[in-house]
């Protein structure tokens, strides 16, 4: 027994602090980071384009072309092809025509795009073949995946070089009416045949499910290699064509998207094998891909770990930046071959505020990859004292910050009765006038300009970003005329009086319909759980409605639940973000793109906005190069999302990322979401900060075993005592 106590005494001791890692991780090659809430919904390159799912796609999977990580403004760089491809136009013959020719004459752009040699998949059961070249777990029976829930727990694991036909495929995909294509919409306007290729597969999916239970989570396999795609070709193992309708610019910048990465058909056949789905093995659990890191843990919920494939091709980190990256040491690595890290391990975390304290510890590298809100939070903490400021750097925290092509907007659901476009033009005219008073109400200059600095930013003025082309936000005198007036020269918001007008002719005065005399209720769909962090934003735009007696009930779920309701259309009002996927000003004015509408088609579009005129614009944007002519369909195309307001428009953030002092190489860009492979961690010095800034609380253990001895000593007494009474009893 005192061997017991001493054992026990001992394994809490020896467990005091509070790592969320193993004993001596912290002297691995390793990343560590946190994710908020739930794992992510989609790791498919063909669903996923949410920011936490681009942490892991990106660096899994590899798109034809990507962004150099350190030059800005953002230049492509190839990754999967071997260069970048100019495109060549054609005239309805098929004939060549030059560069500058009018666009009425071009009825195809060309893209040939070289495909490096010698790409290999990451080791995966699919690839996996016999003596005979027959594939090892394509046929599986029920019953046979047994309790398998890793790809890593199959005996036998292979790969295979990535071709041509393994792009041809996945642009395939967009069209296959068994997956969320979220791009489907945009690409089957430029891809040739895309259109037509979605109905065909409809109709194929079909005939295979029909006879088969509506509710079937193992599809059986929709081989898409069956019937070809006149806009897409292997003309051989290592060249890609690409056949767009006319011209499109835009087109090389969804090259740098997963949305075009290339995908192996193998793996969808395994993973539409019996039981699959039961034990949780799919493209959204265990995606493969050709990029620096593969997915080799997934705990969903709680834990996500990439480790370096081995079949990654070789690559440098960049010699060339930006200026000042020479200065600032980002070019120190000159050269070297990357990825440098072996692993990258998210855990989750659910609040805040405890993913701050695991970073200020020392046991996070960066708080999350794909927020890009962390440096500016620790900045604010940082300028509003000294003592955290002299914290901050004794740590040696990086906090570098940037302006970025980000926003977060709050829009309505153009589907909603109340808030949305309305069923008849006076419908129509009283839903503007309710949606025009509640931006002007907002004041997200008070908000995100001066409360809630730590997620700050300027407030927007429309939907085209600043720093892209054609963008006037911010400039002197440029301002929304809804929302805002000039006075005495300075741009202010309009007064409250210019909402309480708009509410009467919205047919709310005073926040009450004037013919029930109800008052005006209004639903907040909110894309995550509310913490008490989170409250006292939600709190604040409560108060913005109330201005006008609007009474605003916050429905919240977790991201994922949320994401739901959206593709459901039973959303009305809703806060939403967006990460530019590329810089052109095409990537924000889709988002209002009425074929995109989220609700409808499962685009980006997810305030289901339409506008026949706006829609009309933008196809006619799609064609154009920049210059005057195109910086004039966007502030044509600005003014009337301004006038309709089906965003309340809310602010562009600052992005800045958040660093240890042992990592190298960070630097903030939205549109480089292949981040992980540049990071570079000096485990040393990490192990020895993090038991210099963690030392062991030893008293309340010691207090604990102290008393658990006491405890002991007592009852060892009173037994001692009984024994003897017995004893003497029994005499």
């Amino acid at each position: 027994m005192k061997f017991s106590l001493a054992a026990v005494a001992f394994t809490l001791l020896a467990g005091c602090d509070n790592s969320p890692h193993p004993h001596g991780a912290e002297r691995e090659n390793t990343l560590y980071m946190a994710f908020a809430e739930r794992s992510p919904r989609y790791l498919d390159p063909t669903s996923s384009y949410a920011a936490p799912e681009s942490t892991y796609v990106y660096e899994i999977s590899e798109p034809p072309y990507g962004y150099h990580p350190l030059k800005r403004p953002y230049a492509l760089i190839p990754r999967a092809a071997e260069a970048l491809a100019k495109p060549y136009y054609l005239d309805a013959q098929g004939r060549r025509l030059p560069d500058d020719a009018p666009d009425a004459q071009i009825a195809e752009a060309v893209y040939d795009v070289p495909i490096r040699r010698g790409l290999k998949w990451s080791p995966h059961p699919a690839f996996a073949k016999d003596a005979k070249g027959d594939y090892l777990y394509h046929h599986l029976k029920p019953g046979d995946l047994g309790d398998k829930r890793s790809p890593f727990e199959f005996e036998h694991l292979a790969t295979r070089e990535v071709v041509a036909e393994d792009f041809v495929y996945a642009l395939k995909r967009h069209a296959s009416p068994r997956l969320e294509a979220p791009v489907a919409a945009v690409f089957s306007e430029h891809v040739i045949g895309l259109h037509d290729y979605m109905a065909l597969l409809k109709r194929e999916s079909d005939k295979q499910l029909a006879g088969l239970p509506e509710n079937l989570a193992d599809k059986p396999f929709l081989d898409l290699r069956k019937w070809p795609l006149a806009g897409a070709v292997a003309v051989n193992d290592h060249l890609l064509r690409i056949r767009l309708k006319g011209r499109y610019p835009q087109w090389q910048y969804w090259l740098a998207t997963a949305f075009t990465a290339s995908i192996p058909w193998e793996l969808d056949a395994f993973y539409a094998q019996p039981g699959m789905a039961a034990n949780s093995m799919s493209w959204n659990q265990w995606p493969v891909g050709s990029g620096p890191f593969m997915m080799t843990e997934y705990v969903q919920d709680r834990r996500h770990v990439m480790s370096r494939n081995p079949h990654y091709r070789p690559d440098t980190y960049p010699c060339d930046g930006s200026p000042g990256d020479a200065e600032a040491g980002l070019l120190a690595d000159c050269g070297k071959r990357v990825p440098f890290i072996e692993k990258v391990v998210a855990i989750n975390v659910k609040e805040k505020v405890p993913i701050k304290e695991l970073f200020k510890q020392g046991y996070l590298d960066l708080p999350e990859m794909d927020r890009t809100d962390w440096g500016v939070t620790l900045g604010v903490d940082r300028d509003d004292s000294d003592d955290v400021e002299a914290f901050y750097e004794a740590r040696g925290f990086k906090l570098p910050m940037t302006v970025d092509i980000t926003n977060w907007y709050m829009g309505f659901n153009w589907m909603d009765p109340v808030v949305g476009k309305g069923d008849t033009p006076e419908q129509q005219r009283r839903n503007r006038a309710l949606r025009q008073a509640i931006s002007i109400a907002i004041d997200w200059e008070e908000g995100y300009g001066r409360i809630f600095r730590d997620k700050g930013g300027d407030a927007a003025h429309g939907i085209i970003p600043p720093g892209v082309f054609g963008s006037k936000e911010g400039q002197p005198g440029e301002f929304n005329p809804v929302t805002h007036r000039l006075v005495n020269g300075k741009v202010e918001r309009r007064p409250l009086e210019d909402a309480f007008k708009l509410m009467q002719e919205a047919g709310y005065p005073g926040g009450r319909d004037v013919k029930t005399g109800k008052p005006l209720v209004l639903n907040y769909d909110f894309q995550r759980v509310v913490t008490p962090e989170l409250r006292a934003e939600n709190d604040w735009l409560v108060r913005q409605f109330a201005k006008l007696g609007i009474q605003l009930d916050i429905r919240a779920t977790d991201y994922n639940q949320f994401q739901e309701k959206v593709l459901k259309g039973k959303h009305q009002i809703f806060w939403w973000g967006w990460f530019a996927d590329y810089p052109d000003a095409e990537n924000f004015l889709f988002l209002l793109y009425g074929p995109n509408a989220k609700s409808v088609t499962q685009g980006e579009n997810t305030a289901n906005y339409v506008n026949p005129e706006f829609d009309r614009l933008y196809r006619k944007l799609q064609s154009l190069e920049d210059g005057p002519a195109k910086a004039q369909v966007m502030a044509q195309m600005n003014d009337i999302v301004r006038q309709d307001a089906p965003w309340a428009w809310g602010y562009w953030s600052y992005s800045a990322l958040a660093f240890q002092h042992w990592v190298y190489n960070g630097k903030p860009g939205v549109v480089v979401r292949d981040r992980a492979r540049y990071l570079r961690v000096d485990a040393q010095e990490r192990a020895q900060k993090v038991a210099e800034w963690n030392h062991p609380v030893w008293w309340p253990l010691l207090a604990l075993a102290a008393g658990g001895l006491a405890v002991f000593i007592a009852t060892r007494r009173a037994w001692r005592a009984r024994e003897t009474a017995t004893a003497l009893a029994g005499t």
